[in-house]
């Protein structure tokens, strides 16, 4: 991975994408030196995937009485 995964590029994709491609970008993040540009971009795309995820979560959640 290059660049950071934006949210906009997010936002389109499933919940079973968002998940497959944490899982990718977690692999990637264990693989990277620590303090390297590589581990800085997975670690902001990680935050991004994870906002997404919960985002979407918070939305489907809707407590009894609304």
């Amino acid at each position: 991975m290059c660049q950071i995964i934006t949210t906009s590029e997010l936002q389109h994709r499933t919940d079973h994408e968002l998940s497959a491609l944490f899982r990718q970008v977690s692999q990637e993040l264990t693989r990277s030196e620590p303090g390297s540009e590589k581990r800085r971009t997975a670690q902001a795309s990680l935050e991004n995937i994870s906002r997404t995820m919960a985002a979407r979560r918070s939305l489907r959640f809707k407590p009894p009485g609304c």
